[in-house]
């Protein structure tokens, strides 16, 4: 069977993938399948040479990417977008190595995949996780109920709470009310912010602080370093990580929870409260409020789903 010049001229990429660029053997037969369904798109449509290709071309393979035929499923945007990457990479080999004249993929976008919605828990687990960190009241077990405390009270990513030290907490801020301390967190690219700290976190870090910390830094050599492993030393990101999820399990909440989780918790629990979403924006450290109003998604899904379930009017039947 006589191959035409696109099929060729695929052949030859895919030898420039295989030989020079050295891919490995699945991301190769990724290539070519994906290639294989361009060219059948391109035989479907009439088009012979890649000159004749068109930028409205590449675009109609992506929309039938997404919608599916006959003998394809519709793709999500994730695999359209991996499928629409390797047509890119193919017509601007092709130009490069003199096979076509114009690349028409060149402007085409690859999809981008659907925004995933953070996962908080409800109220009742947090405080269930919380909970089973505090006893039976071991230094350890004190550090793990302030440091889960600090995690769920004031949204910190797990490394910026890790890196606290002891004169980054304000136990008793006297310009804020109500008791309430305030801490430095210090957040990507080294910017720093003051987030208030409610008095259930505070009272667990003074616990911690009193009968904890000073057992834990007996066994160190000096940190300033506000939460300790067992040896002294600044608690790491994967120890820290290890304490939630063990408190989970004793919790019995089963869903998978990880730092990151309380920290979406904290978000949806504030806008849930009424927070206004740049007030959020602040807490967390997002330098742009489009980061932050994912989480008015969830904030949206509540209440529609309170609605569904409220309103005499909401369904018909």
């Amino acid at each position: 069977m006589t191959l035409g010049p696109i099929d060729r001229a695929v052949r030859t990429y895919l030898d420039h993938l295989s030989i020079e660029k050295g891919l490995a053997a699945n991301t190769l037969s990724s290539y070519r399948r994906d290639l294989r369904r361009y060219c059948e798109f391109l035989d479907q449509s009439g088009v012979e040479t890649l000159d004749a290709v068109s930028e409205a071309t590449v675009t109609g393979f992506l929309v039938r990417l997404r919608e599916g035929d006959e003998v394809h499923q519709p793709l999500s945007a994730s695999s359209a977008a991996r499928t629409v990457v390797a047509v890119r990479g193919f017509h601007k080999f092709a130009v490069a190595d003199g096979l076509a004249t114009i690349d028409p993929a060149a402007a085409v976008k690859p999809p981008s995949p659907a925004k995933r919605l953070p996962k908080a828990l409800p109220l009742s687990d947090v405080e269930a996780i919380l909970e089973a960190a505090g006893a039976p009241g071991t230094p350890l077990a004190l550090r793990d109920r302030a440091l889960l405390e600090v995690l769920y009270g004031t949204g910190a990513r797990i490394s910026e709470a890790v890196g606290l030290d002891v004169d980054d907490i304000d136990l008793d801020d006297p310009s804020v009310e109500d008791d309430a301390g305030v801490v430095l967190l210090r957040g990507k690219g080294g910017k720093q912010r003051l987030v208030p700290v409610g008095s259930y976190a505070l009272e667990a870090v003074s616990a911690y602080l009193v009968r904890g910390r000073p057992v834990l830094l007996a066994e160190g050599k000096g940190t300033p370093a506000l939460f300790l492993n067992a040896r002294g030393g600044r608690l790491s990101r994967q120890s820290a990580w290890a304490v939630l999820v063990k408190a989970a399990e004793r919790a019995g909440v089963t869903r998978d929870v990880s730092p990151h989780t309380l920290r979406h918790s904290f978000a949806t629990h504030l806008l849930d409260g009424g927070a206004d979403v740049r007030v959020v924006q602040e807490l967390l450290g997002h330098a742009s409020v489009t980061t932050t109003q994912v989480y008015t998604l969830v904030t949206v899904d509540n209440l529609r789903e309170v609605f569904a379930t409220a309103h005499p009017r909401a369904r018909n039947g």
